[in-house]
């Protein structure tokens, strides 16, 4: 199973997936994957961009600081590869009952970052939850072709969804 969430504003999607991971972990529930974590510092500035590594709390930079004139994308592949290598060592070892990815972006559309681990995980039978914003729909439906389930971006109803591809 994959399941998805779109939530209208910027920023939302992360902080519902982090709820989320939250909750299931607090059950006892099995869950491995990463939940992004933004921190503003400086009103002027792009907030700096972590991913929170589940269930460990550890977190990877996957931002970097090109300058205040800087229009490019600032996400450091480096940071993101670290945390996909970390990833797919908590799928190999870790049994996890439930993926979550923080999102499947321009990345995942080229064939990078969470992508391969997404298709990984469902050989596995783990079930993975993610976000897709409205920009990226168009590449993820080619990817997920027809078996992605679109969750509505209400934390009661995205559990819901996990509760019930899990059997719980």
């Amino acid at each position: 199973m994959l399941g998805f969430v779109s939530a209208p504003e910027q920023g939302a999607g992360d902080r519902l997936l982090a709820a989320v991971g939250a909750r299931l972990l607090a059950q006892g529930v099995a869950v491995a994957g990463v939940v992004q974590i933004n921190t503003e510092t400086d009103p002027s500035r792009p907030c700096q961009m972590d991913l929170r590594l589940l269930p460990s709390g550890a977190t990877v930079r996957i931002s970097q600081d090109l300058g205040p004139a800087a229009r490019g994308c600032r996400l450091d592949p480096s940071g993101l590869e670290t945390a996909v290598a970390q990833v797919e060592a908590m799928l190999d070892s870790a049994a996890p009952r439930l993926l979550i990815l923080n999102k499947f972006g321009k990345h995942e559309i080229d064939g990078r970052g969470f992508r391969p681990l997404i298709g990984k995980a469902m050989i596995l039978g783990v079930p993975v939850l993610t976000s897709v914003s409205a920009r990226n729909r168009t590449g993820f439906a080619a990817f997920a072709e027809g078996i992605a389930e679109q969750i509505a971006p209400c934390e009661t109803d995205i559990l819901r969804w996990c509760h019930g591809v899990m059997g719980l």
